[in-house]
């Protein structure tokens, strides 16, 4: 399985620092290059799950408002990007190969429980679910406990463990200035598996392998690779 594997190199809304984000062009170009696994992000609409970061259409298509204002077939001709269109996840399933694992981030109301009933339709694939909205996840795994859960931090927190060892998924994962060599001793010592974002820089990827993290998020897997560490 690919989150068992480490070093695990994971394209962060695929390549975003080579191609618009969370499009399946970038999904595409990150696995071309050879990623364990990429990372996307999940709103719902109209009950459909649709992969864009922000809760707002502005920075990344053509479009203006919010995602949860917008109706689906509107969203769906916006220009998110080179031509690309706001991928439907069920798209990206269909896009990438089935032994590349994908990390979903829950963003918004309503994407635990459509996501739980979508990934029936993924029996083999690799998934790890993860959100800074903590509740997002109590909520997914209330409904599906199947699949490994990874709770994100942008910052230290006293119960970062306690909510890290809740999902009993052995995964964190920790925004790259949280990193220090005794914070990571101290978060294996639980037998948790740290995966950091997002890591652009060569000698600070092979910096962080080298002290312990299991994978790196990154916008430049064409940099950062299997073959470069």
């Amino acid at each position: 399985m690919t989150f068992d594997t480490t070093p695990l190199i994971i394209g962060h809304r695929g390549a975003a620092g080579l191609v618009p984000e969370n499009t399946l062009e970038s999904f595409q170009r990150a696995v071309a290059l050879g990623v364990g696994a990429i990372e996307l992000d999940i709103h719902a609409c109209e009950g459909a799950l649709v992969v864009i970061h922000d809760e707002s259409l502005d920075r990344t298509t053509n479009g203006r408002g919010y995602v949860k204002d917008t109706r689906l077939a509107d969203l769906r001709v916006l220009d998110a990007g080179n031509g690309s269109r706001i991928p439907l996840l069920a798209e990206v399933f269909e896009a990438i190969p089935g032994e590349v694992g994908i990390n979903i981030e829950l963003k918004g109301t309503g994407t635990a429980e459509l996501l739980a009933q979508l990934l029936p339709s993924q029996p083999t694939r690799p998934i790890l679910i993860s959100s800074f909205n903590h509740t997002l996840l109590g909520d997914f795994q209330a409904l599906n406990r199947r699949y490994p859960i990874a709770p994100l931090f942008g910052r230290w927190r006293a119960d970062t463990i306690d909510r890290a060892i809740e999902y009993s998924s052995g995964f964190i994962n920790l925004g790259r200035k949280l990193v220090t060599e005794e914070r990571l001793d101290f978060i294996r010592s639980f037998g948790l598996r740290t995966l950091i974002y997002t890591v652009n820089d060569l000698e600070e990827a092979k910096r962080l392998f080298r002290q312990g993290v299991w994978g790196i998020f990154t916008d430049y897997p064409d940099q950062i690779s299997s073959t470069t560490l």
